[in-house]
């Protein structure tokens, strides 16, 4: 693939001759508008978004789900829509285009893209969309950048008639960077809603001969109540299963109960064992 492993805009490389008409139509196609891929790259989110930045001849900033990733956040599905801040409402598909303000400093560079800041990007994330989803999306970004619900709140005071800014709101203070996955803060949310102090999440044990570290995904310290979600993960690989079946009598033995919930537990099935592991530990 060489020179052309990436997206890029066709009529640019027919003019330096680089390419001509043959080659780009042989091996490469189209993606988006004069913007081109190989013929054997499947693109990605990280080639959408590329390409839909070229077909803005640059004068996008990428913003929303696609910035995110690009921040590092993880739980991006590759399908995820395109968000630019381009005054142009006529995007091709896979591409949103809002005419929204942003400031300068709400801009930065990586790899050589215009891309919303943490900050904004954060703001953006936090108004739309429903609240679970705004606190799965805002953590995610939370756990690979670190900002802070402060900076969130400062940049909202200069967007003071954007749509939205209740549910930011409210999901800034739900948010936490130890969520591990969407199915994680969907947990915690739950426990939140059902009138349970808020889980610390991460909390830090070690094994009874203190030789192994362990991290709990969310519970309550002070009663020793663990709730982890289980993925498929640990079922499929057999050394992560076999760790798991130390690291829960390990923990169990320094005195933790901890209730596992797998994908298919009903909510109401978790907050009953929930609620008896509570009562248990309470006494």
């Amino acid at each position: 693939m060489g020179e052309f492993d990436q997206p890029f805009i066709g009529s640019e490389a027919l003019a330096s001759g680089a390419l001509n008409r043959y080659q780009l139509r042989r091996y490469y196609r189209a993606i988006m508008s004069n913007v081109y891929l190989d013929n054997r790259v499947e693109p990605s989110l990280r080639d959408r978004t590329s390409a839909a930045w070229l077909w803005s001849r640059r004068g996008a900033v990428i913003a929303g789900l696609a910035a995110s990733a690009l921040h590092g956040a993880k739980w991006v599905d590759d399908d995820s829509p395109v968000e630019l801040i381009w005054g142009n409402a006529r995007s091709p598909a896979g591409v949103v285009t809002r005419d929204d303000l942003l400031f300068e400093d709400e801009i930065q560079q990586i790899n050589g893209l215009n891309v919303t800041t943490p900050e904004r990007t954060a703001f953006d994330l936090g108004r739309r969309d429903r609240l679970g989803r705004a606190v799965e999306r805002l953590d995610a970004l939370a756990r690979a950048t670190d900002f802070k619900a402060s900076s969130i709140e400062e940049l909202a005071a200069k967007h003071r008639h954007t749509r939205g800014l209740r549910q930011l709101e409210k999901a800034l203070a739900l948010v936490d960077a130890g969520a591990e996955s969407p199915k994680e803060t969907w947990l915690r949310l739950l426990l939140i809603r059902a009138g349970y102090p808020r889980p610390r999440t991460q909390i830090p044990v070690l094994s009874p001969d203190g030789r192994r570290r362990y991290f709990l995904d969310m519970g309550w310290d002070d009663i020793k109540l663990a709730v982890e979600y289980e993925g498929d993960h640990h079922r499929l690989d057999r050394r992560r299963f076999a760790y798991e079946i130390q690291r829960l009598e390990d923990v169990a033995e320094i005195g933790w109960l901890n209730i596992r919930v797998a994908a298919r537990h009903h909510p109401a099935d978790i907050l009953r064992r929930v609620h008896r592991g509570w009562q248990a530990r309470s006494r």
